[in-house]
């Protein structure tokens, strides 16, 4: 059965409970997101895209891929008593490139929620596979929690001044990398006027069966801030240790205490009028092993001003360096793209939005020698032994 046929069954298994006792009369809910465009280079190729080897880079008219997800979810079952049974299934698909037509439909996410039960107070149990705890910086396209997988726990239960979830995780999919992963996570306790701290705490036990594995663990303390410009504010200090470093999620269980991860962010996002909006982040992540220490900083900008309700002028500004484990030069990359917009709405948040752009972007010889062959800053990419590019092109990103 090929991937599209398998999503198609999922949804009928959900959609078929509309005939069963108790089940809801609604329709369900019906959301999702995708990418997508084409654009070209000025070395008259197809588009370029610009990063620094292994960390995030900054994403507008500057994502050579293409992605979707769309997600299906309905209330399956209702009891009497009001306890209510949500069903998601979510397909997704990826492509390196502009073109799709032969990419296959996966399945990302396959759960049951439990809602409105009597001892939960409010919160949410749930089984199956699911995106989980992601919250990323959005120009630079980089999350700084991910607990995806296949588990179960329960969410938002409220306990105190904020709330409290749990969540188990299994990695089975490689057997050689088998371990247990336990989510802590507790949110919303208010420390200042519209502030609060999100604490995350993840445990990871290797199997006994797997030779030469380690536990892993990392913690993250982030301070919200609501209503700042018009927008929000997130400060966040996170650590891991072994498979710990990931933060969030299960990383490779072969490494062990020596390796260790620190990060530092602050990313704002403001809408000081409905004319004016942006987003900005400041990231210092360290990775520490037997080899040495690499240091990773990022800083990024962007401003956006509608000129109309459905017209936007986006610029974007980032700035990479990554300093060596084992020593040497430091990698840099600077990325500056420029985007009239065609979009829903004058709010930094308002999507669709249908982008021309050109981006523009420098590396230094370091950053060049560190790209693998064939990547775009690598000498056998795209510009040579250039160490400067220029990439045009069409984008339209969408939520819904």
């Amino acid at each position: 059965m090929n991937s599209t046929k398998k999503y198609a069954l999922a949804v009928a298994i959900l959609s078929s409970s509309m005939g069963q006792a108790y089940a809801s009369d609604a329709e369900g809910e019906y959301h999702g997101y995708f990418r997508a465009g084409v654009g070209s280079n000025s070395s008259k190729g197809s588009q370029a895209c610009f990063g620094l080897e292994g960390v995030g880079k900054y994403r507008l008219g500057n994502e050579c891929d293409t992605y979707g997800e769309f997600l299906y979810k309905k209330e399956v079952a209702k009891s009497a008593n009001g306890a209510s049974f949500v069903g998601n299934v979510m397909a997704d698909f990826s492509s390196p490139s502009s073109d799709i037509g032969d990419n296959k439909l996966g399945l990302a996410q396959m759960f049951v929620e439990a809602k409105n039960i009597d001892f939960l107070k409010g919160g949410t149990a749930w089984i199956g596979k699911r995106f989980y705890n992601r919250p990323d910086i959005h120009i630079l396209d980089f999350k700084w929690l991910q607990g995806d997988g296949v588990g179960g726990g329960i969410s938002d239960l409220p306990l105190g001044p904020g709330k409290f979830s749990y969540g188990l995780f299994r990695n089975d999919i490689d057997k050689s990398n088998a371990a247990t992963r336990h989510n802590f996570t507790y949110e919303g306790l208010a420390v200042n006027p519209n502030g609060s701290l999100k604490f995350d705490l993840t445990l990871i036990k290797k199997d006994a069966a797997v030779v030469g594995a380690h536990n892993g663990w990392s913690l993250s303390v982030v301070h919200i801030q609501d209503k700042v410009l018009g927008g929000d504010n997130k400060l966040g200090v996170q650590y891991g240790v072994g498979p710990g470093i990931k933060i969030g999620g299960t990383g490779d269980i072969m490494q062990g205490s020596e390796v260790k991860r620190t990060r530092v962010f602050d990313n704002i996002t403001w809408q000081v009028t409905p004319e004016w909006s942006g987003s900005a982040v400041a990231l210092v992540q360290r990775d520490k092993s037997s080899a040495g220490t690499q240091t990773w900083t990022s800083f990024g900008v962007r401003p956006v001003y509608a000129l109309t309700d459905n017209i936007k002028l986006q610029l974007e500004l980032g700035h990479d360096r990554i300093k060596p484990a084992a020593g040497g030069d430091v990698q840099q990359l600077t990325k500056l793209t420029f985007a009239p917009t065609l979009a829903a709405g004058k709010a930094f948040w308002s999507r669709p939005e249908l982008r021309a752009f050109v981006t523009y972007a420098k590396w230094n010889r370091a950053a060049q020698l560190a790209a693998s062959a064939g990547t775009t800053l690598s000498s056998t990419g795209v510009f040579g032994g250039s160490t400067n590019g220029t990439s045009i092109g069409l984008q339209v990103e969408t939520w819904f």
